[in-house]
């Protein structure tokens, strides 16, 4: 509900009040005392009311309730002595006065309205953790971490992320999570705990459906205590890089449950994520053309160009898409309207990074990674890209690191066995072949996973001499990939700048038997 009164507008549903445009930072108790005094404008509230609805009951002084009204009198251009907003009634309590514009049936049909044209994008709320620790000084530490995840998370740029001050409403409430989801209007909640003793910490953390009150992900982390500001740092990201690939697969299969006569742009979207990462040439193509549909229902949204894109470059890496001029200047062409749509978007970055890869132009992509990063520090994927475009390079120590920290990242990310998988390539082009083979096995444990990690497996098993091993290797690379040859793996090398790295993969092929 949004009441509008002398310039002010009070949205009850974000709680949020706001002044010609421009949103006014108040305490949280301060608004759930004007919603108390506006929603119930039709009479006074006396002092033991707003006592009971806004400290629940316990019982405080004078002077703190005085305190409150003085503050929200304050952010409404009132005072004690016009009391044109809030009036006192003399020792029993307040009434609501302003005049409020008569918008109910306006509001109405604005909110079908939006309801109509709201976009797609998954919301969500992360309310206020807990403290479970008996020590009241750690709320700081508690509000401190609440707080950078709604920061983080909002850099994924997909999301929609209710702002800190609305959900901070909640704190020290006992909400129904149904009730989050209709007052706030969203579709998951993030809730969690934190509890303290002595030098360590175990902080844990929930992802809720809101609509269904399932619980979609949980994790629970324990840590001592060194540097607590790069605890508070660490925990944040590892939170905020694992929820959301949990929140897009949830969001894939919403759609593929609820199969939609007509595709809005963003079921066309998540359709088309479901389809990439089901790794195969056939869903490759398939989501290749949800993409373009998508672009065509929106022509704003920016995603659909950028994982078009993306997807265009696998099919050159994996499948049968020739890797031509045109279509990799088209790539680059995609990835462009996309940050031309949003130039603070991380993946837009990423994902052109994997385009100039493609291209070999290896120090525009570093760059674009590195723009990734700065951006969005939790976006696994930029960190494996700039593994890549280092690599490519013959910085191999370095990429070893950021493909760590993707894996780190994201350790159930849809791509982790790509992440692996260009990792092990690395090791053997520093020809650490033992290494190569322990990532190999990691990424060929995983669903999905392409032929190509078998084909690095075959590599370094012939160049550490296991015969055994490159006969049972070898069959199954043919089985997966009948038609690999040396010339293949020339043709889908293709990204490969160095010749000496080109060389050293063809010969470990050759040793092994492939033609």
């Amino acid at each position: 509900m949004r009441y509008s009164f002398n310039n002010y507008i009070l949205d009850t549903d974000r709680f949020e009040l706001s002044q010609d445009q421009q949103a006014i930072h108040v305490e949280p108790q301060v608004i759930e005392l004007i919603v108390l005094l506006l929603e119930n404008r039709d009479r006074m509230v006396s002092k033991d009311e707003i006592n009971e609805k806004i400290w629940g009951g316990r019982i405080v002084s004078e002077a703190a309730l005085s305190s409150r009204i003085k503050t929200a009198r304050q952010v409404l251009g009132d005072d004690g002595a016009s009391q044109k907003v809030i009036r006192t009634i003399h020792k029993k309590g307040y009434r609501f006065v302003a005049s409020i514009e008569d918008n109910e049936a306006k509001q109405s049909t604005e909110h079908n309205k939006r309801k109509t044209d709201k976009p797609q994008k998954p919301a969500i709320a992360v309310l206020p953790f807990i403290n479970m620790s008996s020590d009241s000084e750690q709320e700081y530490l508690v509000d401190g971490i609440t707080a950078d995840i709604i920061s983080h998370l909002s850099k994924h740029r997909w999301l929609d992320v209710t702002a800190r001050n609305t959900t901070f409403g909640f704190k020290g409430k006992q909400v129904d999570i149904s009730e989050i989801a209709n007052k706030l209007d969203v579709s998951y909640v993030i809730e969690g705990s934190i509890r303290r003793a002595g030098n360590r910490i175990r902080i844990t953390a929930n992802l809720i459906d809101a609509t269904t009150g399932h619980h979609k992900w949980s994790e629970k982390y324990d840590r001592e205590i060194n540097d607590i500001f790069a605890l508070q740092d660490e925990i944040t990201e590892k939170i905020v890089a694992r929820l959301e690939p949990e929140v897009g697969f949830s969001e894939r299969h919403k759609v593929l449950k609820s199969h939609p006569a007509n595709l809005r742009a963003w079921d066309c979207f998540h359709l088309a994520m479901y389809h990439f990462y089901k790794f195969t040439a056939e869903d490759n193509l398939q989501a290749q053309k949800l993409f373009s549909q998508c672009q065509r229902r929106d022509e704003k949204f920016g995603e659909a160009y950028a994982w078009w894109a993306y997807a265009l470059i696998l099919g050159m890496v994996y499948w049968d898409i020739e890797p031509k001029q045109e279509a990799l200047d088209e790539a680059l062409k995609a990835c462009q309207k996309a940050l031309s749509l949003d130039d603070k978007n991380a993946t837009f970055y990423a994902l052109e990074a994997r385009v100039l890869l493609a291209r070999k132009e290896y120090k525009l992509a570093i760059k674009a990674n590195e723009k990734a990063i700065a951006l969005n520090p939790t976006l696994a994927v930029a960190h494996c890209s700039l593994g890549d475009s280092l690599a490519y390079e013959g910085r191999y120590d370095e990429a070893m690191i950021f493909f760590g920290q993707a894996i780190d990242l994201s350790p159930n990310d849809p791509q982790l066995w790509a992440f692996l998988t260009y990792g092990a390539l690395v090791h053997i082009f520093k020809q650490d072949f033992e290494s190569a083979l322990d990532w190999t096995t990691r990424a060929s444990s995983i669903p999905n996973y392409q032929y190509w990690a078998t084909a690095h497996s075959l590599v370094a098993h012939a160049y550490l001499g296991n015969e055994q091993d490159v006969i049972t290797t070898r069959l199954k690379l043919m089985q997966e990939c009948p038609h690999f040859s040396c010339g293949f793996a020339r043709e889908k090398l293709f990204f490969l700048k160095k010749q000496s790295q080109i060389d050293l993969y063809i010969k470990g092929l050759q040793i092994a038997g492939i033609n």
